[in-house]
Parts: C-alpha cells; sequence; structure tokens
C-alpha cells in the first residue's frame, strides 16, 4: 500500500481564537478544490467574550463553515445575517467580491459559550471565479446522512458514498463528516482523483496504519482503503477534482496574480461592497 501523504497542523490564533491550520501547506497546497482547512479549535469563551472577526474581503473562492459546537452569527455585504449552529452549513461564494463578518452571537456573548468547528475555503473554476457572489445556509436536517453498522455519514457539500448534498458547489467535491463507534469499519474508495482524511478525536487505522490525530492524511491517487476505528472516533473527509495552482494572498485566491492586485488595490482604497451597518474592518496586511 502506498503512504499516504502526513501534513501536520500550524497552530495559529486568529481574533482570539485557537485554530489549527493544514491548508495550505508547502507539502501539499490542495486537496480537490480546497485550499484552505481551518480546526477551530475547542474554546470555552466566558461571559462577555466571544470570536469577532470583523469585516474583511474575499475573491475567487468559496468558505465552508461547519460547527461542532456553540454558534456564530454570519452577516456579509450581500445583506446575509444568519445564526449558524452545529450541524449546519454556511455557504458563501465570494466570486468578484465579498465582504462578510463572523461574530459569537450577543446573547452567547453576555452568557459565555463554547466554540468548536471548522472552516473551509474551495477555490472556484477559474471559468467562475469573477461570478455573482452569493450565500446560502443548510438546515442540519437537510443534509443527506446514513447510518449502518456502526458508522454514521453525513455529507456535508458534494458527493461520496452514494449521497449528495445541496450545498451549491462549484466543481466535483467530497466533504464528508464520519462517526465510526469502536470496531467498526468503512471502506474508502476511489470515487474522486484527489481525497485526505482528518482524525479529529478518537483512534482509527487506515488499512494497518495509525491515523495521526489532527493530521491531514492525503490519500494516494487511485487507491482503495479500509477505515476501522480502534475506538469510538471522530473524522471528516475532504477531496474532489484539482482546479489546477491558484495563487493565495490574504484572503483572496485567483489563478491570475492581477485579480489579486486588483483586490488589493479595491480594498486599501475602500472600494469594496460594505457589510450594512459595519463600519470596523480588518485593513490589509502590511508589506
Amino acid at each position: 500500500m502506498s503512504v499516504p501523504l502526513l501534513l501536520r497542523a500550524r497552530p495559529e490564533v486568529l481574533g482570539g481564537q485557537s485554530i489549527l491550520r493544514l491548508l495550505p501547506s508547502a507539502q501539499c497546497r490542495s486537496v480537490g478544490p480546497f485550499v484552505f482547512f481551518d480546526h477551530i479549535l475547542e474554546h470555552d469563551y466566558p461571559p462577555g467574550g466571544g470570536l469577532n472577526i470583523d469585516q474583511h474581503p474575499h475573491i475567487g473562492l468559496s468558505t465552508l463553515t461547519y460547527l461542532f459546537e456553540g454558534r456564530l452569527q454570519h452577516r456579509d455585504s450581500l445583506g446575509s445575517d444568519q445564526l449558524v449552529k452545529p450541524g449546519e452549513v454556511s455557504w458563501m461564494t465570494a466570486g468578484r467580491g465579498v465582504a462578510h463578518v463572523e461574530r459569537t452571537p450577543a446573547p452567547l456573548r453576555e452568557s459565555g459559550s463554547r466554540l468548536h468547528g471548522l472552516q473551509m475555503w474551495l477555490a472556484l473554476p477559474e471559468s467562475e471565479e469573477q461570478c455573482q457572489p452569493s450565500y446560502s445556509h443548510h438546515s442540519a436536517d437537510g443534509l443527506p446522512h446514513s447510518q449502518a453498522l456502526g458508522v454514521e455519514i453525513r455529507l456535508i457539500a458534494g458527493t461520496g458514498f452514494c449521497l449528495e448534498s445541496p450545498v451549491p458547489v462549484h466543481s466535483p467535491t467530497l466533504y464528508a463528516e464520519l462517526r465510526l463507534a469502536a470496531g467498526a469499519s468503512l471502506a474508502i474508495p476511489a470515487e474522486h482523483p484527489e481525497r485526505a482524511l482528518y482524525l479529529i478525536d478518537g483512534e482509527a487505522l487506515l488499512d494497518d496504519l495509525p491515523l495521526p490525530l489532527r493530521g491531514l492524511s492525503v490519500l494516494p491517487a487511485g487507491g482503495t482503503f479500509t477505515l476501522s476505528a480502534c475506538g469510538e472516533c471522530h473524522l471528516v473527509m475532504i477531496g474532489g477534482q484539482p482546479l489546477g495552482a491558484r495563487r493565495m494572498y490574504w484572503n483572496f485566491v485567483a489563478s491570475d496574480p492581477a485579480l489579486i492586485a486588483s483586490a488589493r488595490a479595491r480594498w486599501q482604497d475602500r472600494d469594496w461592497p460594505k457589510v450594512p451597518g459595519e463600519t470596523r474592518r480588518i485593513e490589509l496586511p502590511q508589506g
């Protein structure tokens, strides 16, 4: 069996929130359309605290936020104002340009709260990099799932395991949440050209190799594998069709560096759609 490529997480702090960043990596820039992978680590906010990410821009990508615990309020320059709860999908396609904020809702800031989840960026195909921005929210009940023989699969986006998500992805995509009971196993087929597994909690084997906890295991192309749970475990699997090389600068993703240069200038010059009612913003990084 070919050995998976292990991507180790880079610990970072974003707005006071500890995260593990798996993509992009020097070893692997993307997996399918996924160009950015942040694990928002378990964090207990005391009363008066919470996540507070001020107004910031994006181009050339879709963001997907998926929570295991807590709540976030998503607001954007399209006028969207959505409370995001565990098991739901917050899906924003930036296209030619959008701005948004993400915050702990006011009631939870008063009472204190716990936050845990994942945020991904998916690059757009070149033909859609300059598309009209859009936002959609998908309830937990609306996501397809299956449960059998100790294996629970919830398809967050794309297709896989004979399931199809309603999230409007722009290219062939796989994003699944997996929960396995102790002793359960799951066949991992070669249904997407690129795939990776991320073990959030527990112990599991991929064939006879232990999966690293909170490291991203990029699977060899075309291989089929058996995922086996040594105890109860919780994972996500991502993948899909690769879209080719992408340039990334700050919150901007594009195949053409001129698009990034234009976005930088527009944001710096405040020539950008604004989130209604927002005055605070994150400025362009220096250097």
